[in-house]
C-alpha cells in the first residue's frame, strides 16, 4: 500500500480547514467548488469515501510521521485535539 506523503496530506488539510472556515463566514460558489475539490482529493489521497474519514486517517498518518521527541501526551494518555476537524 502507498503511503501519502506526510507534506502534501498537512497541506490538503490546511487548505481543507482555510476553505470551511471561510465558507462559514460567508459563502462563495468559488470557495464551494475548492472544498469539494480539496474534499474528493483528500479522499482518494487516503483511501476513503467520506471526508471525515479522511480528515481522521490523515491526522492518525501526520501523528505518525512527527519525529518521537515532538510527540507529547496528556494526562491519561490522552491527546490533544486533531489536526484538522
Amino acid at each position: 500500500m502507498l503511503v501519502p506523503d506526510p507534506k502534501a496530506v498537512r497541506r490538503l488539510l490546511t487548505r481543507y480547514a482555510t476553505l470551511r472556515i471561510a465558507q462559514a463566514e460567508r459563502h462563495s460558489p468559488a470557495a464551494a467548488r475548492e472544498l469539494e475539490d480539496i474534499s474528493h482529493t483528500l479522499c482518494a489521497m487516503m483511501g476513503t469515501s467520506g471526508v471525515q474519514d479522511a480528515i481522521a486517517l490523515a491526522d492518525a498518518l501526520l501523528d505518525r510521521a512527527r519525529p518521537a521527541a515532538g510527540r507529547t501526551r496528556e494526562a491519561g494518555g490522552e491527546r490533544g485535539l486533531p489536526l484538522a476537524v
